[in-house]
């Protein structure tokens, strides 16, 4: 494992040690380290902050933590990449439920989700298509929020009527 996975591992383990109000807790936390007000942290701000947590990071592996989370390529983090970058992996029971919703909005079976597969269900305007990995992608925010697999596979059966 690399300095920037022991990184993301050691900082997810103390927010997931707060139970489920951890990750809602990085927002605030996001906030507070933005010192310059960008709404995007720096490779500073972001070695400044985890020093607060006790995670001392020389700026070498700051810059590669940044580099690792920066999605857009902007060069720094903006909220949605940071809390990205620190939910938990899944479980497979999460997994599998997801995968099944989306079945379920993927009529023709070709692993995208058209609008013509949710024509007369779902307004596509916004989204004309959405993949799986987008989908898994949105409800891992979602799991975050929630602490056990039962909880999240009852919410999504019952959202989904699986």
């Amino acid at each position: 494992m690399d300095t920037v996975d022991a990184t993301v591992k050691r900082l997810r383990e103390q927010c997931l040690s707060r139970g489920a109000s951890g990750i809602q807790g990085l927002a605030r936390f996001f906030r507070r380290l933005d010192r310059d007000r960008s709404r995007s942290l720096d490779a500073r701000e972001l070695q400044q902050g985890l020093a607060e947590l006790g995670l001392a990071l020389d700026m070498a592996e700051a810059e590669g933590v940044c580099r690792r989370w920066d999605r857009d390529g902007s060069g720094t983090l903006d909220l949605e990449e940071f809390l990205r970058a620190l939910r938990p992996p899944m479980s497979q029971a999460r997994e599998a439920v997801i995968a099944a919703a989306f079945s379920k909005l993927d009529r023709s079976g070709d692993g995208v989700v058209t609008m013509d597969d949710l024509r007369g269900v779902y307004s596509c305007h916004a989204h004309p298509k959405v993949t799986l990995a987008e989908f898994q992608d949105y409800y891992s925010g979602v799991s975050a929020s929630m602490d056990t697999d039962e909880e999240f596979v009852a919410m999504m059966t019952s959202a989904w009527r699986l």
